[in-house]
């Protein structure tokens, strides 16, 4: 009886070490999966955090590549502004030695005028004692050789007995511009403008008359008279030939800047144009 138990207890105990083990071997097992999983964890969490500290970076550099960019953009529209400014004010400053100029020019030719009367004035009276010298010495007389009154009557008094009409008008100030008599010309297509302001024409007469004083090289003038063309026939096909010939005549009076920004403006405003492709070229050579 006392040998059955003692049997029965080394079973018990062999049966406790056996689960024991096996329980043990179980446990390392599990941690040795759990040690794995941690591993792979880590591994992926360290992966995922070098491509967020990349996307990070990237961002970074778009960032800064985006800021430089709206740096030199906020620059040049300072710089356009600053050019604009520049030009409304030489457009001023043109305005008023224009208005100067002619002030000066008017009272010049009142002085002309009044000079000119004088001498007229004066050879009537020479010739008058030249008449009473010439009768006192029997001579024949030279009466018949002063001109009446009806004959002095100056050229400019005398109007066309039969008006002309608004194509009639413009073809002879444009025959005036092809002979080179400028004045004549300016004066024959502003007269146009005076009778005909909504003729489809008067865009072209306007640029006509900028290009009177371009080829004077007055420029000063041209390029007033182009800026007309350019504020009151916007959707005229005279704008392009009027800026640029406004670009060269700002050049041509060494105000490079302003030639510039104009031929920037045509460029822009009518890229397909053969004036912009002149304007492209004149800006390449331009220092």
């Amino acid at each position: 009886m006392h040998h059955r138990i003692i049997k029965f207890g080394s079973i018990i105990f062999c049966t406790l070490l056996l689960t024991g083990s096996m329980l043990l071997l179980s446990g390392c097992a599990l941690q040795k999966d759990l040690l794995i999983t941690r591993s792979n964890l880590n591994h992926k969490i360290s992966s995922q955090t070098k491509d967020i500290n990349k996307i990070k970076a990237d961002l970074k550099a778009h960032l800064d590549e985006w800021n430089k960019e709206k740096k030199k953009l906020r620059t040049t529209q300072a710089e356009l502004r600053s050019l604009l400014l520049e030009l409304r004010e030489e457009v001023a400053k043109l305005q008023g030695q224009l208005e100067k100029s002619t002030y000066l020019s008017e009272t010049s030719a009142q002085k002309s005028n009044e000079y000119w009367l004088r001498l007229d004035e004066t050879n009537q009276a020479v010739m008058k004692r030249l008449l009473h010298i010439e009768a006192y010495l029997g001579m024949e007389s030279a009466e018949s050789k002063i001109p009446s009154a009806a004959e002095s009557v100056p050229l400019d008094k005398v109007r066309p007995a039969k008006k002309l009409t608004g194509d009639e008008l413009y073809a002879a100030a444009k025959k005036l511009f092809d002979e080179g008599n400028y004045d004549a010309a300016r004066e024959q297509f502003q007269a146009f403008l005076n009778e005909n302001p909504k003729s489809e024409k008067a865009d072209n007469a306007q640029f006509w008359i900028g290009e009177t004083y371009y080829h004077e090289k007055w420029y000063e003038k041209a390029i007033l008279a182009y800026q007309k063309v350019i504020e009151k026939y916007q959707n005229g096909n005279k704008v392009p030939s009027a800026l640029l010939k406004q670009g060269l005549a700002f050049y041509n009076i060494d105000d490079k800047g302003n030639a510039r920004l104009i031929l920037r403006e045509l460029i822009r405003k009518f890229p397909k144009s053969k004036e912009a492709q002149i304007a492209e070229k004149k800006l390449s050579r331009m220092k």
